[in-house]
């Protein structure tokens, strides 16, 4: 069973606000899947992540290019950018469940996936135009 939060920001700074916020729930070992078209706010909200786990939000950039980056905080932060792998065999190549760690995997273009993260939590940023962007949160939740 999954419970959704959603929530609407107006500026990439409320953007950031909503990471941050969300940040300081998560636990060691999470995965948060990004989903999102281009330039919907992904890295802005990884930003809000990193300065929510106790690491410097200014330092925290897309890694389109270098795919994977960390970033040290209360719980380590590692940030992966899917957008240039166009295969499984190369997304299986990164070694996702490797880098996990004991800190939080962001990942941006999540629907690249090969498959499903088991656990994962899915954050769906919707641009509703301007800087306005609808923010989606799926957790996972136990009902034992």
């Amino acid at each position: 069973m999954a419970t959704v939060e959603t929530f609407v920001t107006r500026s990439e700074q409320e953007t950031a606000a909503a990471g941050e916020k969300l940040a300081t729930t998560l636990m060691p070992g999470t995965f948060v899947l990004l989903y999102g078209d281009l330039g919907a706010g992904k890295t802005a909200f990884v930003r809000g992540l990193a300065s929510g786990l106790g690491a410097d939000p200014a330092e925290v950039s897309s890694p389109t290019f270098v795919l994977v980056q960390h970033y040290r905080g209360r719980l380590p932060l590692t940030h992966v950018d899917l957008y240039r792998l166009d295969s499984a065999a190369a997304i299986d190549d990164l070694g996702l469940e490797e880098l996990i760690g004991t800190g939080v995997l962001a990942v941006e273009w999540a629907e690249r996936l090969p498959r499903p993260i088991e656990g994962s939590m899915a954050v769906r940023i919707e641009d509703l135009g301007g800087e306005i962007r609808r923010i989606s949160v799926e957790r996972e939740t136990n009902n034992e």
